[in-house]
């Protein structure tokens, strides 16, 4: 009967260009629960996205609620460009680098087909400068990009031999004749890793942690970039079996057993999972954790003194009808974290990523943008919505998976870019209310 319903599901899923954050013969591999809901249906429904472009008049600050019709509280539009104009496909996830010696600001942004990189060292007039291309014209629903020492290492899911492309962000800098198709300095493909669902990497360390992938049954794929260029294998996490993103740090938080160690905070689809990697030979699984209303447990971020992590839950609000929900894990104890609960937002949409700068948590809520929250009592899972930038104006829904996908607010210089799914890059400048700020440069979490 399984093997009827698997191929009933494949059938289905044939004509689309890929599956969910996590495919159903996966999670058959993995023995992964999913809810039980048409699961074919739910991923037609996320992954074929139409195109809905929006032609930039030019930077607009947000005023009575409004940036060029854009849904807005205390964020600037400033800069915009659509999909085609930097290569087409579908967009996905997306990073930022600067590049420390010109002062040169990039945002790199994950299509179906490529990655795009972008100028953005003058915001309100982004510069396309080209794209690398899918490893042999290969095309995934899912792309995931991070930098180190001047290298991006670039993944995808769901997409065969495609590798983990490493690109000479250098080369950036002199371009002509632009948009320029550029080529990957290596491709990693050691120990048989052909694909993966993320990347993450410990700037601290050197080291690249691949999540989601065909090895290491889904977990933590380990990678030494140390000599950037050159990636070789490093070990592989197993244990708890599929990663779908995580954090991984040298950590220094108030759990004095672990001072020194470098661990990853796993989302494993449902627990918040901890890993001591300091020994990439023999990684010790420390912890798994779940928590009250656990759909799927999608990524997470901790505060910046590392006592509390931040998650998003990508099925809960879908499955319950929820408004967008954070929740937050207690991290005191490495050993036993405890959930603390959550904070509900005043609108529906599925959260996505999110990522903590100073005392706020910057979040990609599919069709309700970009939403930063204050981080308030986080032992009562207290938080306040601040600021926000909605790409996607006619449409909240937690049903929909139409909109943002990822957000970076980590640049220097206040922009903060969203990677819209259907209509390309948003440049944004956010302005924290005067108490924020005061607040901002001595806070404490309680």
């Amino acid at each position: 009967m399984k093997i009827i319903i698997f191929l009933i599901i494949a059938i289905l899923l044939a004509d689309f260009p890929a599956e969910a954050c996590q495919t159903p013969a996966r999670s058959a591999i993995l023995g992964k629960k999913y809810p039980d809901w048409d699961f074919a249906q739910m991923m037609h429904a996320a992954h074929n996205q139409p195109y809905t472009g929006y032609q930039f008049k030019g930077t607009t600050q947000c005023v009575n609620g409004l940036a060029d019709g854009f849904p807005c509280q205390n964020i600037d539009l400033v800069g915009h460009l659509d999909l085609p104009a930097i290569g087409g496909g579908q967009g996905s996830d997306s990073w930022g680098w600067k590049d420390e010696a010109s002062g040169r600001y990039f945002a790199l942004v994950g299509r179906s087909n490529g990655t795009s990189f972008i100028e953005i060292t003058n915001p309100q007039s982004p510069q396309y400068i080209g794209q690398l291309p899918s490893e042999a014209g290969l095309s995934s629903t899912w792309r995931d990009i991070k930098t180190y020492n001047g290298y991006a290492y670039i993944v995808a899911d769901i997409i065969g031999d495609h590798g983990m492309q490493v690109f000479d962000l250098s080369q950036l800098l002199n371009a002509q004749n632009m948009p320029v198709t550029f080529s990957a300095a290596s491709v990693y493909k050691q120990s048989g890793f052909q694909e993966a669902h993320n990347i993450v990497i410990n700037e601290d360390s050197g080291f690249a942690y691949l999540t989601g992938g065909n090895t290491c049954d889904g977990g933590l794929h380990m990678v030494d970039i140390n000599t950037p260029s050159n990636p070789t294998f490093a070990g592989c996490f197993s244990a708890d079996g599929y990663t779908h993103d995580a954090q991984c740090l040298n950590y220094s938080g108030p759990d004095t057993d672990y001072h020194g160690k470098e661990i990853c905070i796993a989302s494993n689809e449902d627990t918040v999972t901890v890993v001591d990697v300091s020994v990439k030979s023999t990684p010790t699984l420390v912890s798994r954790t779940g928590y009250t209303g656990s759909q799927y447990t999608h990524q997470g971020w901790f505060t910046e003194d590392q006592k509390y992590f931040v998650i998003d839950d990508e099925l809960d609000e879908r499955r319950d009808d929820l408004n967008t929900r954070t929740l937050v894990m207690d991290m005191t104890n490495l050993d036993q974290p405890v959930f603390k609960g959550f904070h509900e937002a005043g609108g529906a949409s599925i959260d996505h990523n999110q990522y903590i700068v100073g005392n706020h948590t910057y979040q990609a809520n599919y069709s309700r943008g970009l939403r930063v929250l204050r981080l308030k009592d986080l032992s009562k899972a207290e938080m306040e919505e601040v600021a926000y930038f909605d790409t996607v104006p006619k449409l909240d829904s937690n049903q929909s998976f139409q909109g943002a996908w990822n957000v970076y607010p980590f640049f220097d210089n206040g922009m903060v870019i969203i990677s819209d799914i259907n209509s390309g890059i948003f440049i944004l400048k956010v302005n924290l209310p005067v108490d924020d700020l005061i607040f901002e440069s001595g806070f404490e979490i309680d």
